[in-house]
């Protein structure tokens, strides 16, 4: 089918500008949740998730109203990356997982899309986004419990980390479930905001030093103050300041552990181009068509790694917002982008960043990887998937043992495990194994 060459228009209109920073604010929250869970910087997140989105726009001829950002599918291998390679080697890894990307876009263009569910299909796509979800479910209840993400010191008392973390996830909950218009599009923000006006008070009010006097650490190391909320690190920070970019360097061992995590948001990208879409009553699978926009997402997040950002993705908050607001113009989304970009230069917000306390983000990291091991269980259930059959059976089983275990191989000259290696034997048990008579 030929291809519509339709020129994208710029506009400066006033409302787009305006309209286009709200997206921004919808996708705020999650957008710099990841870098905030990694260790990754804050504002180099912002400049990736603006240039990536421009990239983006490029490459699909400015046609599809999406926003790209930080991907949370990528938290859990981010982590355990920068813990076993440090942040450059991590980086090798993210930019071949964008690498993966492009390599998906030209087998689509050549095969059809047929081709990705033939070769990943929810059988083996559902237990490995529940691998990613639940795989860092300890360092989820270390951050609410109030230690560090290994659980090897306290960072905030347990009692206040707790009532913290409790009203994170609470206020969440009941945005994302009670909110209407824009809030219900921004309930990690809104949990954010929540968690983080209550360590204000409990400073304010004496309770955290109260609860800090009488905390017993028992054998772990104490690193509790008797304040929650330090503003020294924005005193510190400039107002105006280059990103902290960070260039790769090569890792083939974080490239094998990393690449398999982009089989699943690679699966969700079909499933978010549709529901733009359908949104905006447009089929962009063939125009500017699937492979065009998994080629934009697979170069933006290759260029985010190669800045030291995390990758990127595109936001379904900014496509509800996009439903809500009836705002349709591509332009919209440049204005987005451009507001990032620009915001990543204010060192003080990055400071303003690293001041939320640790349990406040643990509270919304265990409705988080709970929500993304959901997803995967939904995808067997929308699938109907017969678990019970053998093949079936064995195939959902090896890989969350394999993935949540910690199982490992150590080839010649890499080490594969984890949610790599469960993803590789996903597909090769799916291609290998042959079809029972009742499938």
């Amino acid at each position: 089918m030929a291809e519509n060459h339709q020129t994208y228009h710029f506009s400066c209109k006033p409302k787009e500008i305006v309209v286009g920073a709200q997206m921004l604010f919808v996708a705020f929250g999650a957008l710099v949740l990841v870098p905030l869970l990694t260790g990754l910087n804050a504002n180099v997140a912002l400049f990736t998730a603006g240039a990536g989105t421009l990239l983006f726009q490029v490459i699909t001829r400015g046609k599809v109203p999406v926003f790209l950002a930080s991907s949370f599918a990528f938290i859990a291998p981010i982590i355990y990356g920068v813990q076993q390679w440090g942040i450059p080697g991590t980086m090798c890894g993210l930019a071949a997982a964008g690498v993966f990307y492009v390599a998906i876009s030209i087998a689509v263009r050549i095969f059809g899309s047929g081709i990705m569910h033939r070769i990943l299909p929810p059988i083996v796509t559902g237990p490995v986004i529940m691998v990613i979800g639940l795989i860092l479910a300890p360092i989820a209840v270390h951050m609410a419990s109030g230690r560090t993400g290994d659980g090897s010191a306290w960072l905030v008392p347990q009692l206040t980390a707790f009532m913290l973390a409790g009203v994170a996830s609470v206020v969440t909950v009941l945005v994302s479930v009670l909110g209407k218009g824009l809030f219900r599009l921004i309930p990690i923000l809104c949990g954010i905001i929540a968690g983080y006006l209550t360590a204000l008070v409990f400073d304010v009010s004496g309770l955290s030093a109260s609860i800090q006097a009488t905390f017993d650490p028992g054998t772990l190391q104490n690193w509790t103050t008797p304040s929650l909320v330090s503003m020294q690190k924005v005193f510190d920070a400039p107002w105006l300041a280059i990103p902290g970019f960070s260039l790769p360097t090569w890792n083939l061992q974080a490239i094998l552990f990393i690449v398999p995590v982009a089989i699943a948001p690679a699966i969700e990208h079909f499933g978010d181009i549709l529901a733009i879409g359908s949104i905006t009553g447009k089929d962009y699978v063939e125009d500017p068509g699937i492979h065009r926009t998994l080629l934009g997402d697979g170069l933006a997040t290759s260029l985010a790694a190669m800045l030291g950002g995390p990758p990127n993705t595109t936001y379904s908050e900014v496509s509800g917002a996009v439903a809500l607001t009836r705002s349709f113009n591509p332009t919209i989304m440049t204005w987005a982008a451009v507001t990032a970009i620009l915001l990543a230069f204010i060192g003080k917000l990055g400071g303003f960043l690293n001041t939320i306390p640790v349990p406040v983000m643990g509270g919304i990291m265990v409705l988080l990887f709970g929500a993304i091991a959901v997803i995967g269980i939904n995808t067997l259930v929308r699938a109907g998937i017969d678990l019970m059959q053998p093949r079936n059976l064995t195939i959902v089983a090896v890989i969350l043992v394999f993935g949540i275990g910690g199982m490992s191989f150590d080839l010649i000259v890499v080490k594969l495990s984890g949610i790599g290696l469960a993803g590789i034997v996903g597909v090769l048990l799916n291609l290998v194994l042959p079809q029972g008579q009742e499938q």
